[in-house]
């Protein structure tokens, strides 16, 4: 399991995501700087140990409607070649040193244990206390054949997320912006595979549930 270090991070998360956010095609705020807080979100483990997965939920409040993104974000003691276009920025951690945060989307370690997520092989993780398994990120998958198949990390932003195309015609789509759903377990999207949803809270204290990622099982037009 993943040891989380409650120590000084310079500059913080939300630091670099407020300079980071507002280059992003999905991105919906002003023209101005993002205000962010943390609004939730969870970790997976690297099975290797060697890098940080953690999915990240903020919401902004710096325009007339709040608006809460999902940002997975990957954690590197060294630079990853070929991911210069993906790096959030790096930051000094007070136990770790250095640390190199990926946009989390072309992080092929991420990307695998998302896949391992939507269909049951691991679990999520409490984002701020280790060894904890969140209970509130759920999963659900039909089962098929095309268990774990060959997704490339070569993602694409659009207006609402990120798409990474995979094998057979099969997509795996984070979303970006996420948009409340009822309570209750989240139904499979038509035309989907399997998805990981969970929840976050809302400027006003509330608790919000929605979708986060959707393995589909068809091109997306």
């Amino acid at each position: 399991m993943a040891v989380i270090h409650h120590t000084v991070l310079k500059p913080t998360k939300l630091e670099l995501l407020t300079s980071w956010l507002p280059s992003r095609p999905w991105y919906c705020g002003n023209t101005g700087e993002p205000i962010l807080a943390k609004a939730g979100g969870f970790r997976l483990d690297d099975p290797q140990g060697e890098v940080g997965i953690e999915f990240i939920v903020v919401t902004d409040t710096s325009g007339p409607h709040p608006t809460t993104y999902l940002v997975p974000l990957a954690y590197r003691g060294a630079p990853l070649d070929g991911l210069e276009h993906a790096l959030v920025g790096t930051m000094e951690h007070g136990v770790l040193g250095r640390r190199w945060a990926y946009d989390g989307c072309h992080d092929p370690v991420l990307v695998a244990q998302l896949l391992a997520l939507a269909e049951g092989r691991v679990q999520a993780q409490d984002q701020d206390t280790s060894d904890v398994p969140d209970r509130e990120v759920t999963r659900a998958y039909t089962g098929e054949d095309f268990t774990s198949p060959d997704f490339t990390t070569t993602a694409t932003d659009d207006q609402e997320g990120t798409g990474l195309p995979a094998q057979h015609g099969m997509t795996l789509r984070l979303h970006r912006v996420l948009r409340p759903m009822p309570d209750g377990p989240p139904p499979l999207p038509q035309g989907a595979a399997g998805h990981v949803a969970g929840t976050w809270r809302t400027p006003d204290g509330t608790r919000a549930q929605g979708l986060f990622a959707v393995l589909h099982t068809a091109p997306q037009g």
